[in-house]
């Protein structure tokens, strides 16, 4: 691969360290690449500054960096089965499953929403300042107090491994559209699908350094991205160790964060829906090798159905195909890298360790030599501080555990570190809300979910700050005041 970043409008050659890109599915070398040096980032970061303070951009009316922005998503349309190929050969993703559409085709479809959305928003609106405040404090008139929203400067936007376009442009767009200058890190694990965000930000002929994409081999560059005093926001999506690296090293400057980061999300089936959990299971081994934030990797269903659930779950991934990510066939592919094979075998050891007990999967399949396969895997858990319900394990792995009544079964999905999604099924739509509002997350589906650009997720504690999609996920790249007219 030539180049590895744009800087100020031109694609540049690394001079930085030599790394390569690994196809998780046989190890096969994708590509190798040079990264960019932690001297060419830190131009990236200077283009980025004077592009948000002397360039056009933000001074440009809203409208026309709309349009700006709507070229450079039609440019990545244009580019959408080359993302397709990259999502399946560096990020590991089975091309025939459901999972694929979070790839690409909705994350396009979201940044084709936003704008719109966006355009939707008033720039300047009034404060509900009750009418006697309005009047004691205006003398001789009547006091107007308004909330302006402007560009907030320039943005670091830290991507993941798992869904890079879908992470990558849930940052880029709403930074682009809020008029701020904005410099693109991709994940080094899945890193070459920036360069075709580096593509069509020269197609958009977006103003150069309103958008500078940087490729690396390490960490320097993304620390500079999180300690520059030049950067005045991060937006960062990965682990929650590393969230909180980000906010720590951001602190010395009060960067405004956005960080969506980890989760180990909850499903209640009440028990008129314990039917329904073995297909939870599958969907949890299906969905990217179980590497997505959001997913419900802790199933609880009442004590005396927990058998009758394992077995159906046992019966349903028995007959999985697992395979490379790029065979239609494949239904459960790789997980990222053996790093996190690893991380699955240590977290079921420990489960079993605690007491739990492998229902099905556990290991690595015997029948592929090579490749980063884990097999998709239940757990019969005792309860819930079992170190596989208390920590992320990011791969293909649920776990199932049992509960006396519905004030137990919340009691447990609220006893956890993370907070970012939760899911209650039932048929009972009364019962089955009261238990939704009861469960403390940033996002709760009751007997539904929503991946739509008009609404926003977010985590609470260790899943993260801030909101991303919809009206909050734009308005967290703007920046807000107040405006008092007498």
């Amino acid at each position: 691969m030539e180049h590895t970043g744009l800087i100020d409008g031109r694609l540049v050659r690394g001079e930085g360290e030599r790394f390569a890109v690994e196809n998780p599915s046989d190890e096969s070398l994708v590509a190798e690449l040079a990264g960019l040096s932690l001297p060419q980032i830190a131009q990236a970061i200077a283009s980025a500054r004077r592009a948000f303070d002397e360039g056009p951009w933000r001074g440009l009316p809203r409208q026309q960096r709309a349009e700006a922005t709507r070229r450079f998503v039609a440019a990545l349309h244009s580019r959408a089965d080359r993302l397709t190929e990259l999502a399946v050969a560096e990020a590991g993703c089975p091309i025939a499953s459901g999972t694929m559409a979070a790839q690409v085709k909705m994350p396009l479809r979201h940044a084709d929403e936003a704008i719109e959305l966006f355009l939707m928003l008033p720039e300047v609106e009034e404060n509900p300042v009750p009418l006697a405040d309005r009047v004691a404090m205006g003398g001789q008139g009547m006091v107007q107090s308004l909330r302006r929203y402007d560009p907030l400067g320039v943005v670091s936007a830290i991507a993941a491994y798992n869904v890079p376009v879908f992470t990558a442009l849930w940052k880029v767009v709403p930074g682009l559209l809020a008029g701020n200058s904005v410099v693109l890190r991709p994940n080094p694990l899945t890193p070459l699908s920036a360069m075709v965000f580096a593509e069509a930000a020269i197609a958009a002929e977006l103003p150069p350094g309103v958008l500078n994409v940087v490729i690396e081999a390490g960490l320097e560059g993304a620390r500079l991205m999180t300690t520059d005093a030049a950067i005045d926001m991060v937006s960062f999506t990965g682990s929650c160790a590393v969230g909180a690296k980000v906010a720590e090293q951001a602190a010395p400057t009060l960067k405004r964060l956005v960080l969506e980061l980890g989760g180990k999300s909850a499903q209640i089936f009440l028990p008129d829906s314990v039917e329904k959990a073995a297909m939870q299971c599958l969907v949890v081994a299906v969905a990217h090798g179980g590497q997505g934030c959001a997913l419900g990797t802790r199933i609880f269903v009442p004590e005396e159905r927990k058998a009758e659930v394992l077995d159906a779950a046992a019966k349903l991934l028995a007959g999985l195909r697992i395979g490379p990510a790029s065979d239609p066939a494949t239904q459960a592919g790789p997980v990222i890298n053996a790093a996190a094979v690893a991380r699955c075998e240590r977290f079921v050891a420990e489960a079993v360790a605690h007491g739990g007990r492998v229902v099905c999967g556990g290991k690595r399949p015997a029948h592929l030599a090579s490749g980063h396969y884990f097999e998709p895997t239940v757990l019969d858990l005792p309860d819930n501080s079992n170190p596989a319900a208390q920590e992320e394990i990011f791969g293909p792995v649920s776990a199932v555990i049992g509960y006396r009544d519905l004030d137990h079964a919340v009691a447990m999905a609220n006893d956890s570190k993370f907070g970012l999604s939760g899911y209650v099924h039932g048929l009972d739509r009364a019962a089955a809300l009261k238990v939704g509002l009861a469960i403390r997350s940033g996002t709760v589906n009751v007997n539904a979910g929503m991946a739509s650009a008009w609404a926003s997720s977010g985590g609470i504690r260790m899943s993260g700050l801030g909101r991303e999609r919809g009206i909050e996920g734009l308005r967290a790249f703007q920046q807000m005041s107040v405006l008092n007219l007498g």
